[in-house]
């Protein structure tokens, strides 16, 4: 599976970006699958994830009531919606990928996923 990440950019402090990421050489509609960022001098962490329909979603208490994770399966895509974004947010944002179908235990950690994508910047300005 390769992962195409993209969407990210330069957005002033309360500005919207809608991330994109493209799955190709499997298909995704049985596969949960997550955003995940890694900021400077920080851990990766969690962001968001989403079971193999759009019923399950789930995301770190940081983003919670501001990004929205969806998934069109028949473009092989999911999506990460930030609003408000604040400049803590700047970060690499990845899209990851989980082989084992029907899965979400453990959704919220790295290791749990097989496959990632190149990551796109996204940067908050104050």
């Amino acid at each position: 599976v390769q992962l195409q990440a993209s969407g990210g950019g330069l957005v002033q402090a309360g500005g919207s970006l809608r991330l994109s990421c493209v799955a190709s050489g499997r298909t995704i509609s049985e596969n949960s699958m997550a955003w995940f960022r890694q900021a400077p001098g920080r851990e990766r962490e969690f962001v968001a994830a989403i079971a193999w329909t759009n019923i399950n979603t789930y995301y770190a208490d940081s983003v919670q009531g501001r990004f929205t994770i969806s998934r069109d399966n028949a473009r092989n895509t999911i999506y990460l919606q930030m609003n408000s974004l604040k400049p803590e947010d700047t970060a690499v944002y990845y899209c990851a990928y989980r082989e084992q179908t029907y899965s979400m235990g453990l959704i919220q950690y790295g290791h749990s996923y097989n496959y990632w994508g190149q990551g796109t910047q996204v940067t908050v300005s104050s």
